[in-house]
Order: C-alpha cells, then structure tokens, then sequence
C-alpha cells in the first residue's frame, strides 16, 4: 500500500515532536518535513506531492488559515491548534479534522482514519456494503437521509465534500468525488473535475456542455471523447 506523505506546520517544538512521535507509530504515514511556518511549508508544497497537512493556526507571519487562503491546489488539512474559537472558520475551508491541544493519540488516531476512509475506500467494509445499495446517505438537519441514486441530477465538486443536486433539495456529502463515483452505478459518469452526471437525467449534449434540468455543465476536454461516445 502506497504511504501517505504528510507534512506538520507548527512553530512549536514540543507540539512538533508530540506529532511526530505518532507519525512514526503509524506505518502507513510518511513524514516529509516539519516546518516552522507557512512559508517553509509551501515551499515544500510546491516541490512535493504532501496527501495531507498538520496545520497549526497561531504561527508567525502568515497564520494558519490564511495559508489555506491562499493554497490553489491544497493537500487535505488536520488542523491542530490550542483555540477552539476558530473551528467554524476552519471547517467553512473544508479542513478534514480539527485537533485541540493537548493532542491524544487516540484523536490523531481517529481524524487519520476519516482521511483514510475518504481516500482509500476500498479498504473500507462500510463501503464496499455501500457498493450494492441504491442508495446514498446524508447528514441533514441531524437525521440522516436516504437518497435513491435515480432521483439525482448531478453531483458537484468542493475539495472534501460533494454537493447532490436532485429535484428537490441540494444535500453535501464529506467525500471525495472519485470515492463517490465508486459507489455510484453505471448511470453515473464524470464529466469534468467537478462534475459527476446521471446520464439518464441530460436533456441535451454538445461536445462543450451537457444540460440537465435547464443547467448547463461543462464537459473537460480529458473527459470529451468518452461521454461523447457514452451519450
């Protein structure tokens, strides 16, 4: 199994030696470098291919949500942090997990396994059960709801979460959209990095776009030849 490369971002030693001690204890996990601020961390960024960050919030220079900011193309993020009050922030940039300090293993443990879940699925028993539903399942108003894969229109792309839209409510969904294609069935097809369609739902095709429910969706140029020819 291909390691996943990581990165802590912390300008404090002990918290950096307390979250490498439990890196080491996970084989699965490749520790790439630590870095004292942002700025090592992007340079870092901009020469490695890093699966998921360590991110401390209070750091000097640049703080640890405006380094998300102004991240184009951001691994997945563990923010780990001594202050509660910025939580909400945090996950309105769609970070994976929100550690406070002091940091248990077991919570390490836990918010390391939500990354694996999401991006190695297969290794997943909930999932692969999910493989032979026609149904998906998503958080809403503290209940969770049944959403027949027939019903949905299409499903858009947000880094960590997906928007399905269907009919009549829009719900998100913290997956990633290749994680979800796998659970979906042959009516589904990605058209762009962004967008999965149900093909039984497009009203109208060009090679650029496809229109479902008056919507007009791009087609990526990498994707053109095979929906061409599944449409």
């Amino acid at each position: 199994m291909e390691k996943i490369k990581c990165i802590i971002v912390d300008d404090e030693p002990v918290a950096q030696r307390i979250l490498e001690g439990y890196l080491q204890d996970l084989k699965e996990l490749e520790l790439v470098a630590i870095c004292n601020n942002a700025m090592e961390a992007n340079e870092i960024l901009e020469n490695h291919d890093i699966d998921l960050m360590f991110l401390d919030i209070e750091m000097p220079r640049l703080k640890g949500l405006d380094f998300i900011r102004i991240l184009t193309n951001s691994p997945s993020v563990i923010i780990t942090t001594a202050h509660r009050e910025f939580a909400l922030d945090s996950f309105e940039l769609e970070v994976l997990d929100y550690l406070l300090k002091p940091i248990s293993f077991d919570r390490f443990l836990k918010a390391v396994m939500r990354y694996k879940k999401l991006f190695n699925p297969t290794n997943n028993r909930a999932h692969q059960s999910k493989l032979k539903t026609e149904f998906l399942y998503a958080k809403s108003n503290r209940k969770m709801a049944k959403i027949p894969l027939n019903n949905i229109l299409f499903i858009e792309g947000m880094s960590n979460y997906v928007k399905v839209i269907s009919p009549e409510k829009n719900f998100v969904i913290y997956t990633s959209m290749s994680s979800l294609l796998e659970e979906l069935n042959d009516a589904f097809v990605r058209i762009h990095k962004s967008y999965i369609i149900n093909k039984n739902k497009v009203s109208f095709f060009t090679k650029e776009f496809v229109e479902i429910n008056n919507r007009q969706l791009p087609i990526g140029k990498t994707y053109q030849e095979k929906i061409l020819d599944q449409l």
